[in-house]
């Protein structure tokens, strides 16, 4: 759709909201009716644009029949006019055949797994709040199993199916409205610790509690809140789920992962715990008493002999090298059996026989299917190539996973254990992949400063020429111990950067993993240190190709990759003509006091900016960003998110004001309901196209 189209479209919707009478509620209930399903989508051209992200449909939620014959996934899809999406569960054989849409509201279906081989369980809003609902997936038949007050935010049931694990979030503390009743109408937080925001949400007086009943007859019966008066969080906030939950294979625990801490406490630490909860006794034990770091998502072996769990050392620091664990039930030990594995695991699985555990582990940014032996104490790669598998179970003779590359959005995998070869089950995207000439991806290895190997993803335009020059852009990753892998963004997306016409230059600089702990841990308390010559070393080697205009280089980047924008705008001696930052850090003094996490500016800026003893932490603060703004001289996009609690919006402000009164050609996209990221549909699309003007701007002649 051309823009100029595009925007009077918008505007007659808003119109058109504007005219409803106040009070008239039919608009909203009428797109509240409204089905999103898969688009019947044919382009115009056959170069991504930014609606064409958001054709995409995104597979998740991935689960295998008991019998191994059948799986079932959740696939989301998005409507731009309407500005939301919408998840419906999708049924195959294990082959991939046979594909049966299993449902098709406008509620949505989520977090389903199967009760038995002939029904599902999920959870939807279809009756107002989230409630558990079971489905034949035969008949199509379908029945609320929970009316839990409030709602739930997840599940599981038992092995034998005679007791449901819900959580739910639990009111303890007091808000104003407990305290002063006969204020009603007054809208305000009295707050006296910290971490009363987290992420994009203000502290709203709950705690996520795990729940345990008997289940019977399809009926919930006998809850118990197993933390009951506990300030604490089960499963951990933000990103945690049912993973880290688990039921022993005799149904008689329950593992789960929790943080006994709240306040400031909390906002300094990384300390979770993984603890068994004994439904007969009543009793809880701690199974990681004295293990510092996060302790998350414990998974039983069917034999019920062992826990694994995934495990850090140290406290404090949230980008440790995640261990691979193991409980042993019968002689009370722990064993890390990655010691020797210079490598993390993450989303580990049991093999039917408790003989093997499957994950998946970042190598050389990749994303591989790993194995470990338990009797050799062996760790096996099982899959090779360019991409990211995101997970991986056991589903008889084969395994079932899900992955993604630069180039693919995720789909589903089935791969031989013993030869890792992998056979495609979805096509879901295939039929808008078949429209598009997607850009190549190539692997680089540049020579760091130090003499350092650094791999450098290059990413082409599509119908690239090489005899032509490209204005080329220097990709700085966020994390900042995130890898440059094979992702697929709907946001920072490589293919849709390259489209616009631009090579894309994505140093694994130092600082991030899958290459090992030290090349990961570099880059603690020396933010403005070799990282940034890596990233100058990446553009510098790659500008000299003859087919990149060296003359028209941008620079961007979001959260650390916009603290290296900032900071490379005033020290990129100029090699740069346009800049963009996304929720970029500018003051680091201002940061330690804004963020929430304060483990995480503990850890990586040294300490705090007063503690004039703590060498490490005043040459972070030397070398904060906003102090090279007299050297400011290029052209900046400055973009950020007004509900981004862990880089605040007035980092962005800040910027973008220092910019104007510099003189320096600057723009500022705010978005006021977005967090750290752009989520939805039309902001993303708003956001992709003031990416690309402002760089078309000032790198296209």
């Amino acid at each position: 759709m051309k823009k100029t189209a595009y925007v009077i479209l918008i505007l007659s919707i808003l119109v058109s909201a504007c005219n409803q009478p106040v009070g008239d509620k039919s608009a909203e209930k009428k797109a509240d009716e409204k089905v999103i399903g898969k688009p019947d989508v044919q382009l115009a051209s056959d170069v991504m644009t930014p609606e064409v992200l958001w054709y995409f449909g995104r597979v998740g939620g991935v689960e295998v029949s008991p019998d191994f014959s059948r799986i079932v996934y959740g696939i989301t899809y998005y409507d731009i006019d309407d500005n939301k999406g919408n998840t419906d569960l999708y049924m195959s054989d294990i082959d991939g055949q046979n594909v049966k849409q299993l449902t098709n509201t406008p509620k949505g279906e989520y977090s389903s797994v199967w009760f038995d081989n002939d029904q599902i369980a999920y959870m939807s809003t279809e009756s107002g709040d989230m409630q558990l609902w079971l489905m034949n997936v035969a008949t199509g038949d379908k029945k609320q199993a929970s009316k839990i007050d409030g709602g739930i935010s997840g599940f599981k049931f038992s092995p034998d199916k005679s007791k449901l694990m819900y959580t739910k979030d639990v009111k303890i503390d007091k808000d104003i409205h407990d305290l002063y009743p006969d204020l009603p109408k007054a809208n305000a937080y009295i707050e006296t610790d910290l971490m009363y925001r987290h992420w994009d949400r203000w502290h709203d007086y709950t705690y996520s509690h795990v729940f345990v009943a008997d289940f019977t007859n399809e009926n919930i019966n006998n809850d118990k809140d197993i933390m009951e008066g506990q300030r604490f969080h089960s499963p951990l906030k933000p990103w945690g789920g049912t993973e880290q939950i688990n039921w022993s294979p005799d149904s008689k625990k329950v593992a789960y992962t929790c943080k006994h801490s709240f306040g400031k406490e909390y906002s300094l630490s990384t300390n979770s715990d993984i603890f068994i909860y004994d439904l007969e006794s009543g009793e809880t034990s701690n199974l990681t008493e004295g293990m510092m770091g996060y302790d998350v998502a414990p998974v039983y072996s069917p034999d019920g002999a062992m826990i694994a769990w995934e495990s850090m050392e140290r406290d404090g620091y949230e980008a440790d090298k995640n261990r691979l664990f193991i409980y042993d039930i019968a002689s009370g030990t722990k064993k890390d059996y990655s010691a020797d594995f210079d490598r993390n695991a993450h989303g580990l699985s049991w093999s039917a026989d408790s003989k093997t555990i499957w994950f998946t582990c970042d190598n050389l940014a990749r994303y591989q299917v790993y194995s470990l032996d338990l009797a050799s104490g062996i760790f096996k790669q099982v899959t090779q190539g360019n991409q990211n598998y995101q997970s991986v179970v056991e589903a008889g003779d084969k395994l079932i996973g899900t992955k993604q590359s630069m180039s693919m959005p995720t789909e589903i995998f089935s791969i031989d254990p013993a030869t890792g070869a992998e056979t495609q089950l979805t096509f879901i995207n295939k039929p808008v992949l078949d429209q598009l000439k997607l850009a190549n991806v190539e692997e680089r290895w540049v020579k760091t400063t130090d003499n350092k190997d650094m791999l450098v993803w290059v990413i082409y335009p599509p119908h690239f020429d090489p005899n032509k020059k490209y204005p080329a852009l220097l990709y700085c990753q966020g994390g900042p111990q995130s890898s440059v892998s094979q992702f697929f963004s709907y946001r920072w997306n490589f293919q849709m950067m390259a489209a616009n016409g631009y090579i894309i230059v994505a140093p694994n600089r130092r600082g991030l993993p899958s290459f090992g702990q030290e090349w990961n841990e570099q880059i603690s308390g020396d933010y403005s240190g070799q990282n940034m010559k890596d990233y100058l070393t990446a553009i510098d080697e790659l500008s000299k190709e003859p087919f990149i205009d060296e003359n028209n280089l941008g620079g961007i980047g979001a959260s650390y990759g916009g603290f290296s924008v900032y900071w490379l705008a005033g020290n990129h001696d100029g090699r740069f003509k346009a800049f963009i930052s996304h929720d970029g850090m500018f003051n680091l003094e201002a940061q330690y006091l804004e963020t929430e996490e304060m483990f995480f500016v503990n850890w990586d800026l040294g300490g705090p900016f007063w503690d004039k003893s703590n060498a490490v932490a005043q040459r972070s603060y030397a070398n904060s960003p906003h102090k090279y703004i007299e050297k400011w001289d290029t052209p900046i996009l400055i973009i950020h998110g007004e509900q981004d609690f862990r880089i605040t919006y007035t980092q962005g402000m800040s910027a973008f004001n220092a910019a104007v009164l510099r003189g320096v050609p600057a723009k500022f996209l705010y978005f006021p309901e977005e967090n750290h990221w752009v989520l939805k549909p039309q902001n993303s699309i708003l956001w992709q196209r003031t990416f690309k003007d402002w760089l078309d701007q000032w790198l296209k002649e």
